[in-house]
Order: structure tokens, then C-alpha cells, then sequence
């Protein structure tokens, strides 16, 4: 126990409190059982860390990670059943999806100590609603995005602003943009953004940034949907091979059949495995409103998950357009239903349609529909019923 304390203790030490993600305010802290799920390397260690660290210094509160060899050979429920005996009241558990038993035991401890309060965090792969044992009616969970581009403005450039919602994205006036174009040039911090700017680790090495994301995306699908999905070394290959091919060519609406060919496997497995990456939130699949989650349901629309994924996998050059609409799907998708319409791009919230396009982006398409926009790039102000893309990046 003293070795934990002394990780706990390192690990708090080094934690930052300069910047705090958005999620921070957001989440319900007495509660009993809390997850926070999200993809590697957005942050998930970082701000429970800063909440532990924010706990009045004589509460006893500990960090460990189950990717520690010690839970190798040894039971977190006794561990925590010590740790209790011990005083102790929050226990911030990092890496749970790396840990086989995981949802019995947090289930055991969450029953057995009723005093105890548990933060931990996973994979974005982890369901944790279908974990072997009935976590559903005890954790409240909540899930980490990557950066908006509100918080990489505030994260880089120490310049602050607050949410917007949809409504005021949408009803913003060109007299609205004064309070951010007075801070900071919008049109030229952008491209930063779908480059480098998803990931907080930029902070650490913006040169070594797609080298790094590279490795994360290995990490994930070598280490962390295995485990999950139970998958041995040559499915993680196909998975591989499937999201080396989808890079190249999304956004595109998938020919399944020839999916499956140049992967060389079957058309369930493979609508399989786009349901794990997307899990893994390294793609988005975009469907009609007609249409559920379910993984044999076959997407309308593949995009990777963000623009720096673009960057990393397919080149330092991805179409302009593909970047526009993956930009705008991921920072939507946050806190809206995003679908595929049969006219523009995007449906949000079964109410309001959206193209998006360049500065010179007509209305054409969309003309005559109630609550239809543009969302166009390279433009500070509104203009008409173009809504300025970069904008939509203050939604969370």
C-alpha cells in the first residue's frame, strides 16, 4: 500500500491545474460510482487527477492503475476492501478496461462499502453497460472528447471563452463575432486546430504530433480493443487493413461489398469491426434517422473520428472538403444527433439541416427549407444564412 501511495502522491504532484477540461464542471462528484470513458490520450487521467487534487488535503484519496503489475496477481476488490479498512474514501482507478474482472469487482466494492467512492476511467472500446455483471443501475458514466476547438484556443493560446450553444451558434450575428475576432484570428488559428489540436498531447511536442497519434492508434487497437472483443492477432490485422483503406478514401458512402474484398473477410465481420472502431473513436458512421446502432446495420457514411486523424493516416494534404464535414461531425456529435439527410450534408437534432462547404458554398441545395444553413469555411463574420465553420467548434 505504501508503494500506491507514493505513485498517488507523484502523480498528483505532477499534475497540471492551469487548464481544465470542460467535462470537469460537468460531472456529478458524490456520486458513489463515476466512469469517465474516452479515447486514449484525450485527457481522462489528467482530470481526474485534477479533481483528486482539488479534495481537501486531509481526505484520504488514492491513484492506482490496473495496468500496475501488482493487479497481475492481485484482487483490486481486496485491495479496495484494505484500502477502506485503512480510511480510505475516493478511490481513482486509471486503465479499468486493462483489468479482466473488472466489472464484478467494482460491482462487489460498490456493494460492500457503501462509504467508498469510486472514479475510474476506460477505454472509449469498454461498454460498460454490458460488462459481465450489472453495473448499469450503480455507475453514472460519462464520456471525454477529444479538444474542441474552444478549449485548444484556451489550452495554446491562454485565451479563454465560454460554450455556446446550438441556438446561438445558429442566431449569431455578425456584431456577436467582435468579442472573439478581438482575442484572436480565428482563420488563421483554424488550420492549427485540424492539424494538432484534438489531442491535449501537442502541448508536449507539436513536431513529433502525428508520430505520436500514430502510436496512440497502434496502442488502441493492439491493447485495447483486444482485451475488450476478445480478438486474437489476426482479426486486430484486418482491423488494421480496414481503417488503412477507409483513411484513404473517407468521407465516402461504403461499398460493403467491395469493403469486404479488398479486406479479404465477411461482410458481417467487417460491419463487426467498423463498430469497433468507432468504439474506439477512430471512426464515425453516419446513418439515417431511420436506423439504429446496431453494428449489422450498414452505414450511409464513414468519416474518421477527427481531423487529426486525417493528418495522421492519410498525409499531411487531406482534402480540403473532407476535412470540413469530419470537423464538423466530430464537434456536433458531442452533444447532438447528427444523421444523414437525403438533401445537405448533415441533419442535427432532427431539426436543423447543414452543408458545408467553402466561403463561395451556395444555398442552392438547400433552398426553401425551414432551418437550413451553411456552415462555411474561411469566412469571419455570418453572411446571410452562412454561419462561419469555425464557430461550431465553441459548442462544448
Amino acid at each position: 500500500m505504501e508503494r500506491f501511495y507514493e505513485i498517488s502522491f507523484n502523480r498528483l504532484k505532477q499534475t497540471p491545474t492551469k487548464f481544465k477540461r470542460y467535462l470537469l464542471d460537468e460531472i456529478h462528484w458524490n456520486d458513489r460510482l463515476i466512469g469517465i470513458s474516452g479515447a486514449r490520450g484525450c485527457g481522462k487521467t489528467t482530470l481526474m487527477l485534477q479533481y483528486m487534487k482539488s479534495l481537501p488535503q486531509d481526505t484520504e484519496a488514492l491513484y492506482i492503475s490496473l495496468d500496475d503489475v501488482y493487479f497481475s496477481t492481485n484482487r483490486l476488490v481486496y485491495f479496495a476492501e484494505d484500502f477502506y479498512k485503512k480510511g480510505g474514501e475516493y478511490l481513482f482507478i486509471d486503465e479499468v478496461h486493462k483489468y479482466e474482472n473488472w466489472s464484478q469487482e467494482l460491482k462487489n466494492i460498490y456493494d460492500n462499502l457503501p462509504d467508498l467512492k469510486i472514479v475510474f476511467t476506460s477505454s472509449s472500446a469498454l461498454d460498460i453497460y454490458k460488462g459481465t455483471h450489472d453495473l448499469s443501475r450503480r455507475v453514472l458514466v460519462y464520456h471525454l472528447p477529444g479538444l474542441s476547438f474552444r478549449e485548444f484556443i484556451h489550452f495554446r493560446y491562454d485565451i479563454y471563452f465560454p460554450a455556446i450553444s446550438l441556438e446561438e451558434v445558429i442566431n449569431h450575428q455578425p456584431g456577436d463575432t467582435w468579442k472573439y475576432l478581438g482575442k484572436f484570428k480565428p482563420l488563421k488559428i483554424f488550420p492549427e486546430y485540424l492539424k494538432y489540436g484534438y489531442y491535449p498531447f501537442f502541448i508536449e511536442s507539436i513536431e513529433t504530433y502525428s508520430e505520436r497519434l500514430l502510436a496512440t492508434i497502434n496502442l488502441v487497437m493492439e491493447t485495447d480493443l483486444p482485451p475488450v472483443y476478445h480478438l486474437d492477432y489476426y482479426s486486430v490485422q484486418k482491423i488494421k487493413s480496414i481503417l488503412s483503406v477507409i483513411s484513404r478514401i473517407v468521407p465516402f458512402k461504403p461499398n460493403i461489398k467491395k469493403l469486404t474484398e479488398q479486406v479479404g473477410t465477411t461482410r458481417d465481420t467487417l460491419l463487426k469491426y467498423l463498430f469497433y472502431l468507432e468504439k474506439a473513436q477512430l471512426l464515425k458512421r453516419l446513418t439515417t434517422t431511420a436506423k439504429g446502432i446496431n453494428y449489422m446495420n450498414k452505414p450511409d457514411k464513414l468519416y474518421l473520428n477527427n481531423t487529426n486523424l486525417m493528418y495522421a493516416l492519410a498525409g499531411n494534404h487531406p482534402d480540403t472538403g473532407n476535412l470540413r464535414e469530419t470537423f464538423f461531425l466530430n464537434q456536433l456529435s458531442v452533444n447532438h444527433q447528427v444523421y444523414y439527410p437525403d438533401t445537405g450534408d448533415f441533419l442535427v437534432d432532427e431539426k436543423y439541416l447543414f452543408e458545408v462547404g467553402g466561403k463561395n458554398k451556395t444555398i442552392k441545395q438547400i433552398a426553401g427549407i425551414d432551418n437550413a444553413y451553411i456552415a462555411a469555411d474561411d469566412i469571419e463574420y455570418r453572411v446571410g444564412s452562412k454561419i462561419p465553420l469555425w464557430l461550431f467548434g465553441f459548442l462544448y
